[in-house]
């Protein structure tokens, strides 16, 4: 292993223990944060907020956030296993001994990688949904459903996942210098005819969609969006309580093919001027373009990732300095796509403040909106009805807040739109 490589090694350790020390110190904070204000309601909750809906909502984060140190230790022993440890090496040379070099080998590489991650990760999912979400009255899931849910899941993925990492690898190995380029523009194509299909196509194998049947509803709702002069191919109710007791409502699909979605757990807890807040609040998304900007910064990133993956997967150094031989005469760009997503979260964690920082100015920006629309007061009703069913701590710490949460703490928004009033 020549120098660059150990630098290499090094940095990569380094950045492994500095993530784990932050992420870490980040969830102690919050557990204990949460649990220091267990006791007591905040005062500007007081009047709406039992005593025993707080008490669920700080054990259920500290529930979750002990859970997700507890992934984070796996997620972490994997990364090491499949790079340092010699993993992934092991398994591409076996595939290579049994298959050779070649389309297939790689393709047999990325699936196996996927398959054996995925079953490694069963008994952590088992536990969250049926020991966590169920401990705390969430999940409405059978045991079936739950096998049946991952079966379709890695089918799809493997029916969609599959056919583009083909053309990926196939790009890297035929069109020369600017492969990423090209590869880029195919994989933003890609997730692009992923938001059309994504609605009528993929959605429904999961879940049903029925139109919505309340005439009354149907029509304030109608009316909103004819204020807001949003236009909509149709409104659903999906039937989220057969998995979760979680409500939530959200627009889908992209151009022609949008849809606004309801769950029907949230129809069950909203009244109509409520659930006219909520829809308010997803259209201000829309009309402040928050969706569109997103999916710029999407191809920006996902752009500088490829022309990153373009130069680095010809380097050798890449390869050895996280314990992977590449082969000499067989293509290395399946190994080069799966050392490249197991690192690249190491140099991007601490991007993760200013993403959540932009994502909450968006949500600020989307209230704003819904309370020129319909009422500041019953989007708060709302929300504090779904922080309680949701069992969404009100005293988050504030710096866990800050370097996560995409959504502002509740006492930041309630108290902007409890000052807006209604419209």
């Amino acid at each position: 292993m020549d120098d660059t490589a150990w630098i290499f090694t090094a940095t990569f350790c380094a950045l492994i223990v500095l993530g784990l020390i932050t992420r870490t110190v980040l969830a102690s904070r919050q557990m204990r944060h949460v649990a220091r204000h267990r006791a007591t309601v905040p005062p500007a909750f007081a009047q709406t907020i039992t005593p025993e809906a707080h008490h669920k909502a700080a054990d259920y984060t500290i529930a979750k956030t002990r859970f997700g140190l507890l992934e984070l230790a796996l997620e972490s022993a994997l990364l090491l296993g499949w790079t340092l440890l010699g993993g992934l090496d092991w398994l591409n040379q076996a595939l290579l001994g049994t298959m050779g070099g070649g389309m297939l080998q790689q393709l047999a590489l990325l699936a196996c990688f996927s398959l054996i991650g995925g079953l490694i990760a069963l008994p952590l999912a088992w536990w969250s949904n049926f020991r966590i979400e169920a401990r705390f009255g969430f999940n409405k899931m059978t045991l079936s459903l739950w096998l049946t849910d991952l079966l379709k899941g890695a089918l799809v993925g493997a029916l969609i996942g599959l056919p583009i990492a083909a053309l990926v690898l196939w790009l890297m190995g035929a069109a020369g210098a600017t492969w990423w380029l090209w590869a880029w523009g195919a994989w933003m194509g890609f997730n692009l005819l992923l938001l059309v299909l994504y609605p009528t196509v993929i959605a429904p194998i999961f879940n049903k969609f029925q139109p919505l049947q309340d005439e009354a509803l149907k029509a304030r709702v109608n009316a909103l969006m004819q204020r807001c002069g949003f236009a909509a191919k149709g409104l659903y109710v999906m039937d989220g309580s057969k998995r979760s007791a979680h409500a939530n409502a959200y627009f889908t699909g992209f151009g022609a093919a949008k849809r606004v979605v309801f769950f029907d757990t949230l129809l069950q807890q909203l009244n109509p001027a409520e659930i006219d807040a909520v829809l308010a609040h997803e259209l201000g998304h829309y009309k402040r373009r928050h969706i569109v900007k997103r999916i710029v910064l999407m191809f920006g990133l996902s752009l500088l990732g490829f022309a990153l993956l373009g130069w680095i997967s010809g380097q050798a150094w890449f390869y050895t300095g996280l314990g992977v031989t590449p082969s000499l005469d067989a293509p290395n760009n399946a190994l080069a796509l799966l050392l490249f997503m197991l690192v690249a979260p190491l140099f991007t964690f601490f991007l993760s403040p200013l993403m959540a920082q932009m994502s909450r100015g968006h949500e600020f920006e989307a209230d704003a909106y819904a309370v020129a629309h319909t009422s500041g007061t019953d989007l708060a009703s709302a929300l504090l009805k779904l922080y309680k069913d949701n069992a969404s701590t009100l005293t988050p710490d504030p710096v866990y807040a800050r370097f996560y949460y995409s959504h502002p703490p509740a006492s930041e928004r309630l108290s902007r739109l409890l000052a807006a009033g209604p419209a």
